[in-house]
């Protein structure tokens, strides 16, 4: 993909989101069989789906492209169905709905449930345990990648190295905790049904319409206070995710593999924000002063992998300047990225 200067609306981000580099056609095209994308309502699900469904049309290949999802957004479901993809109605928190789904041999596995944990713990630890379990279970011959998180990690001091696949888990707060039970019951599946699978923590990914660096730029550009309370993060280019997420299949294992996704730096919130207070010439006000811990992620061994991301970081800072300049749409979805109590 030719990376643009700029993002001007929607129909260009899209066209961003969903167009497939070179090594995503050599991965499917490796890779035999059909392709579920299951949670593909989501805010990440459309634009994946999409990328999956281009890459095999660029390649040459005669796949079936399969997106299921409650749909309760219709024009989501309809603009799947124009790429020609199939789509599939199906509640997840229904067992004979995910018995009923097709066969494929690669399933990317994108549902959760993370906003309202506080007020709905058993909604959550019921979407982020028992349904993937279900799912693991119907698909336990395909490969599956499985989205996870970050939040499985446990806090740590942004002067040293974010936290590597090999560190052990220590999730803050109901969220993170019913996260880690996902990643638990898909290893289950790995480990006695031989699953291949892959954890695919991520955090967090930028689309120009939500994402950690568009919070901080909204709150400049709106004049609110920039909470320091979780000083530094990690980002990346959803385009980027989707990739990744895309070509993780060909590093689905048994036991199930883990990978870290996200970018390669650790950003401060404190240097963003300025930044973009002078690009947006508005006054940038915070609150309090950076804590002694962050969740960061060390995404070495993706890198190692799957290369760099497309998009670097000061291509990113520019595409979220301009879209809040410019108005662009937002999901008002917000991270909560400056929360460290784990309760979002």
């Amino acid at each position: 993909m030719t990376i643009p200067q700029r993002m001007d609306s929607e129909a260009e981000l899209d066209e961003a989101l969903v167009t497939p580099n070179a090594a995503d056609v050599e991965t499917l095209a490796q890779l035999p069989g059909d392709v579920l994308v299951v949670g593909a309502g989501g805010k990440m699900g459309p634009t994946l789906a999409t990328r999956v469904r281009r890459t095999a049309n660029r390649a040459g290949l005669e796949r079936r492209i399969i997106a299921a999802s409650r749909f309760s957004d219709t024009a989501s479901r309809r603009a799947l169905e124009r790429e020609g993809i199939e789509t599939i109605a199906c509640d997840l928190t229904d067992r004979a709905q995910i018995a009923a789904l097709p066969s494929c041999e690669h399933v990317l596995y994108l549902a959760g449930r993370k906003f309202g944990t506080t007020d709905r713990s058993d909604l959550t630890w019921f979407t982020n345990t028992i349904v993937p379990a279900l799912v693991a279970e119907r698909f336990s011959s395909s490969r599956l990648v499985v989205f996870s998180t970050g939040n499985v990690y446990p806090l740590v001091p942004p002067t040293g190295p974010g936290s590597v696949e090999t560190d052990p888990p220590q999730p803050v707060g109901e969220y993170a905790q019913s996260c880690l039970g996902r990643e638990r019951v898909v290893e289950y599946a790995s480990h006695e049904r031989g699953t291949r699978a892959l954890l695919f923590r991520l955090n967090y990914a930028v689309d120009l319409r939500y994402g950690t660096l568009v919070d901080i730029a909204r709150r400049v550009q709106s004049g609110e206070e920039i909470d320091l309370t979780v000083g530094w993060l990690n980002a990346i280019w959803q385009g980027d995710a989707n990739s990744y997420a895309l070509r993780s299949l060909s590093l689905c294992a048994s036991p199930a593999a883990v990978l870290n996704v996200t970018g390669p730096e650790r950003i401060s919130v404190r240097e963003v924000a300025t930044l973009f207070g002078r690009e947006l010439e508005k006054p940038v006000r915070f609150r309090g002063t950076e804590g002694p811990l962050a969740l960061l992620s060390d995404a070495s061994r993706c890198m190692k992998l799957l290369g760099p991301p497309e998009v670097p970081l000061e291509r990113l800072l520019a595409w979220v300047v301009h879209w809040v300049r410019i108005g662009g749409a937002s999901l008002n979805k917000p991270t909560h990225f400056e929360v460290a109590d784990g309760r979002y």
